[in-house]
């Protein structure tokens, strides 16, 4: 088993290359999309380049583009696809392809649990964000709290299909020579395949399931814990994002988070998912990011109407979200992670977005629906039989 599983000096994904805050240029653009002096055009109209500071990304200024957001995945491909589609960014004939040009798509956490195809949808995402930056857009994502909870390595909702998925991929891995950019990148294309290999074994497997799955733990154990190839890969994004005027987060930010720091907490919680150790020779948690019920990936303060639990009024919750808002200079907050029964919306004059719609299989299997930010208006889109309709739209002007 441990040979299959090559638990031993298993490569990293490579570290940011560096771990300053100065701004840098996501100006990867294809000739035929530049001009001199850098920027990108699409039909004449000239573009800025995309221009990100923190490491992990923490500001990012995305002159003119168009945002679009999408909430919690739980590890349903079908359903991202489908959502990805829905935003304008993935093509609708299986081959992966990113169609949104210089879009900006942000991806609010909780890839991870109650789902079979978490690795294949990070993988997904990772390709997009190669397509996007070729074309002058880009993607991102944010940590959510099953993040966290994988690193730290909480797997009470793992489904065993993804403990299986596990297994797959660091054999693939290891099929590729630890080739980690290669592998993980070229993963979505190849788990549908892996994951019919394994139903046809399941035959074999048969009276050694106990076996299968304690090969699955060890592999997620090897791939997530602090230091591992894909607590790694998560690494390399933030907790806490801002894109032009929009706060970005899986829970909540709140005004003692930012008093805090938001670079700082980014910084924390990645070196801690990096294996960095402190003084002790630990990796520390980053507790107000990451524990407790108001740390930013579990807060649900701007996510719940009924407040009994909280005991605050809304009135509050308004001033809260308000002084939040205008310490880091934003005008609004977007989240996940509370599932909306009623879909996307927006509360306390439209300062706060909840886009979780539980779209997962794992969770409501919900129509898909994501916001997007456009020309200073923010709307909520879904699809309604292979037309789009248009939910609410604010104008922020």
């Amino acid at each position: 088993m441990a040979s299959s599983l090559c638990l031993n000096s298993l490569p990293l994904p490579p570290a940011s290359s560096s771990s300053s805050s100065h701004p840098r240029k996501l100006s990867e653009t294809s000739s035929s999309l530049s001009n001199n002096n850098g920027s990108t055009s699409i039909a004449g109209a000239a573009l800025k380049p995309i221009v990100v500071s923190g490491s992990p990304p923490t500001f990012v200024s995305a002159p003119g583009r168009r945002i679009v957001a999408v909430g919690d995945l739980h590890g349903d491909i079908d359903q991202a696809r489908c959502a990805l589609e829905i935003a304008g960014v993935l093509s609708s004939d299986g081959r992966d392809l990113w169609t949104g040009g210089e879009t900006v798509l942000i991806q609010l956490g909780d890839v991870l649990d109650r789902g079979e195809d978490e690795i294949a949808i990070l993988s997904l995402l990772r390709s997009l964000d190669i397509q996007a930056k070729a074309e002058g857009g880009a993607v991102f994502q944010v940590n959510g709290n099953h993040e966290t909870m994988n690193v730290e390595g909480d797997f009470r909702y793992v489904e065993s299909g993804a403990f299986d998925e596990c297994t797959d991929f660091l054999e693939y891995l290891n099929g590729n020579n630890y080739d980690w950019e290669k592998a993980f990148v070229g993963w979505v294309g190849m788990s549908k395949r892996w994951k019919e290999d394994q139903r046809m074994s399941k035959v074999y497997w048969g009276p050694l399931n106990l076996v299968k799955r304690q090969k699955g733990v060890i592999a997620r154990s090897v791939l997530f814990r602090p230091g591992g190839p894909l607590a790694c890969e998560l690494a390399r994004h933030p907790v806490v994002l801002k894109v032009n005027d929009w706060v970005f987060c899986h829970g909540g930010l709140l005004p003692r988070h930012v008093a805090y720091g938001i670079e700082r907490m980014n910084r924390e919680v990645s070196n801690w998912m990096r294996g960095l150790s402190e003084s002790d020779g630990s990796p520390c948690i980053p507790f107000i990011a990451t524990r407790g019920y108001d740390s930013v990936v579990w807060n649900r303060l701007y996510s719940k109407d009924d407040l009994e639990d909280y005991q605050i009024s809304q009135a509050s919750i308004s001033t809260i979200l308000q002084e939040t808002l205008q310490a880091v200079d934003a005008k609004g907050m977007v989240v996940g992670h509370t599932p909306q029964t009623a879909g996307v919306n927006c509360k306390y004059n439209c300062s706060i977005w909840r886009i979780d719609v539980g779209m997962s299989s794992g969770v409501l299997y919900s129509r898909p629906e994501v916001l997007e930010i456009k020309d200073n208006k923010a709307r909520a889109i879904r699809s309604n039989r292979d037309t789009f309709s248009e939910l609410h739209v604010v104008d922020y002007t």
